[in-house]
C-alpha cells in the first residue's frame, strides 16, 4: 500500500496539503516589503565566536564527547557516537543557482570547509538552495579521506549521482540507515511540514523531512525546514521505545529552526516562527533545542536578530530557561553530556 505522503509524481505533507503561493502572492509580498523597508538592518551584529578548533579538530573517535558548532543559517556540525557529520552545509556566499545574483551571505561561515574535521556524513533536508548548496556538497566529497555519506530524502540519490556525488543514501519518512562503521548509529528520516523545488518544473518530485540520528552517547534531531504540524507528536510517540527514561530518555539536542518566518501570511506553510519553535520543543520532549536558520542569509521580512530576541522575550512563557533553548553565536560550540 503506498504511504499517504506519497502522491503521483511526487510527494504532499501529512496534514494539510501544501498549497505553493501564487505569482501574483509572491509580488504582493515583495511590493509590502519594498513599501514598508523590509526587511530592516540588524539593530546588532550577528553574534560570532573564533571557532575552537583544537576541540573541533580533536573530538573524534572513542573518547568523543558529544557537541554541535553552529556554521550559520541551517548548517550545524554535529559530533556524536565517534562521528562528525554536518546538517545542510552551505558554505556559499549566496543561497542561489547563480553567483551573482540571490540571497548573499551576511556572515562568513563559523567554521571554514578547510577547518572542518573529517566529515562522515552530510544530512539534506530537502532541495531548496539554502539547504542544497551543490559547491559545498562537491568540496566536502573532495576532502582529505574520501567522501562523506549524503543521506538524502527519497528522490534525490538521482541527483546526486548525476552530479558525481556517489556516496549517497535516500530515505523515505521513518525509514533507518545504519551507518557502517561507526559505534552503533542509526540515521533516520522524519515527516516535516514543508516541500521541494529545485526548479521552475520540480515542484513537491523529491522528499523532504528531518532526521534523528540515534548514537549510544547522544541522540540529535534536526527539523530541517517547516512549518508547524502534529508531524512533532508523531515523532515523539513514534521513537518512545528508543526514548525510555532507562535509556536516557528524548533528543539530547534539538536543532529547530526560528527565523525566515515573516511576513506569516505567506511563510506560515513553510517556516515556523518563535512560538511555534517552542511548540516543537515541547512536542518532542527535548532535553536543550539550539534555534538554527537565522543570521545569515536575508530571505524574509524580519530583521536577521529578531529571532533570537523574539526567543528571549518568548523563552520564559513556555517556562523554558536559555540552557533549555537557546542560540549559539556563529562559530560557537555546546559541549553536551554523554548519555
Amino acid at each position: 500500500m503506498r504511504p499517504p505522503h506519497h502522491r503521483d509524481g511526487g510527494f504532499q505533507n501529512n496534514d494539510a496539503g501544501f498549497e505553493p503561493k501564487s505569482l501574483g502572492d509572491v509580488l504582493r509580498w515583495r511590493l509590502d516589503a519594498m513599501r514598508q523597508g523590509l526587511p530592516p538592518r540588524p539593530s546588532a551584529p550577528i553574534p560570532t565566536t573564533a571557532p575552537d578548533l583544537g576541540f573541533i579538530q580533536a573530538n573524534t573517535g572513542p573518547a568523543q564527547q558529544p557537541a554541535v558548532t553552529w556554521i550559520g543559517h541551517a548548517s550545524v556540525l554535529a559530533q556524536l557516537g565517534g562521528l562528525s557529520l554536518l546538517t545542510d552545509p552551505i558554505f556559499s556566499e549566496r543561497a542561489s543557482p547563480l553567483s551573482f545574483i540571490g540571497p548573499k551571505r551576511e556572515q562568513p561561515p563559523g567554521v571554514a570547509l578547510a577547518d572542518l574535521p573529517h566529515i562522515d556524513l552530510v544530512l539534506v533536508s530537502h532541495n531548496h538552495y539554502d539547504h542544497l548548496d551543490l559547491p559545498s556538497c562537491r568540496a566536502l566529497a573532495a576532502q582529505r579521506g574520501g567522501s562523506p555519506l549524503f543521506i538524502v530524502p527519497l528522490g534525490l540519490a538521482t541527483w546526486f549521482q548525476a552530479q558525481g556525488l556517489s556516496r549517497v543514501v535516500e530515505l523515505d519518512w521513518w525509514q533507518t540507515h545504519s551507518v557502517q562503521g561507526a559505534q552503533g548509529v542509526d540515521v533516520m528520516l522524519l515527516p516535516a511540514h514543508h516541500w521541494s523545488a529545485r526548479g521552475l518544473g520540480d515542484r513537491m518530485q523529491t522528499l523532504w523531512g528531518g532526521f534523528a540520528v540515534f548514537a549510544p552517547n547522544c541522540q540529535l534531531f534536526y527539523a530541517g525546514d517547516t512549518g508547524y504540524s502534529r508531524d512533532f507528536v508523531r515523532i515523539r510517540e513514534r521513537l518512545a521505545e528508543r526514548q525510555q527514561p532507562q535509556q536516557g530518555g528524548g533528543f539530547d539536542i534539538a536543532l529547530i529552526p526560528i527565523g525566515a518566518y515573516a511576513p506569516r501570511w505567506f511563510m506560515k506553510d513553510q517556516h515556523v516562527d518563535v512560538e511555534e519553535a517552542l511548540r516543537i520543543h515541547a512536542d518532542l520532549g527535548a532535553k536543550r533545542s539550539l534555534g538554527v536558520h537565522w543570521g545569515t542569509f536575508e530571505l524574509t521580512d524580519e530583521a536577521l536578530d529578531e529571532p533570537p530576541r523574539e526567543l528571549e522575550r518568548l523563552r520564559p512563557l513556555a517556562g523554558l530557561t536559555a540552557e533549555q533553548f537557546g542560540t549559539l553565536p556563529i562559530g560557537g560550540t555546546w559541549k553536551l553530556a554523554p548519555r
